[in-house]
């Protein structure tokens, strides 16, 4: 049953899995869809040449915001309390809102994407962040 005050992790839950069934959908439209989404010219091209490395590197972080996306549930009561729900709910939450505003030092980490990409991904992965603490601070007494 959920939690009368999980409406944040309920749709922290959803935007992890809709950047989940988007990654999931890069996997199947290839290339095109690589660079479209800002995956970066060489990922683009290994899959357009068959390597598996772009379909695997996207199945595994599809499947760490899956995870993510049950954990969130299991927050906001839709699932089964989770091990380290906290701990692990709060961990989430800095890995969305670090990655949203520590954009600049991943951006030159990981060249080869454009600007486009770091300023859209960097403002959805802050968005998701503020919607995961505004879910923890709504949640926290039940979690």
């Amino acid at each position: 049953m959920t939690e009368p005050s999980a409406h944040f992790l309920l749709a922290a839950a959803a935007l992890s899995a809709a950047a989940a069934l988007l990654h999931i959908a890069c996997i199947a439209g290839g290339p095109d869809w690589y660079r479209a989404l800002g995956a970066g010219e060489p990922m683009a091209r290994m899959a357009a040449s068959g390597s598996w490395y772009p379909a695997i590197v996207t199945a595994a972080i599809s499947a760490v915001l899956l995870v993510w996306a049950a954990y969130a549930l299991a927050g906001a009561g839709v699932l089964p309390r989770l091990p380290w729900m906290r701990v692990i709910l709060c961990a989430i939450t800095a890995v969305y809102v670090v990655r949203g505003l520590a954009f600049v030092p991943i951006m030159i980490l990981m060249p080869g994407r454009s600007l486009v990409f770091w300023g859209w991904s960097s403002a959805i992965c802050t968005g998701i962040g503020i919607v995961h603490v505004l879910g923890l601070r709504q949640a926290w007494a039940s979690l």
